[in-house]
């Protein structure tokens, strides 16, 4: 994975400001969380389009998708 220096952040700067992540995300698009100097988390832009190009029933059928499958075994129960 390629990664712009200017686009990376320590969890400890996020921690503290995670306002000036945010406004570093909105310039950049994405922005790389370091935790103990290893690649964490990457924030990205949704807004930006380039990474989801989902209507909003795309995004809610996804979404749905996630919590049937978190919590499948609860809705089997709820479902007898």
């Amino acid at each position: 994975m390629y990664l712009d220096t200017d686009r990376i952040v320590t969890m400890t700067a996020a921690n503290q400001n995670f306002s000036a992540v945010a406004r570093q995300t909105d310039q950049c698009g994405k922005s790389v969380i370091f935790k103990n100097n290893r690649p964490k988390y990457i924030i990205i832009d949704l807004d930006g389009g380039e990474y989801l190009d989902l209507t909003e029933d795309e995004r809610i059928d996804v979404v749905a998708r996630r919590i049937m499958k978190r919590h499948k075994s609860a809705f089997l129960e709820l479902a007898k």
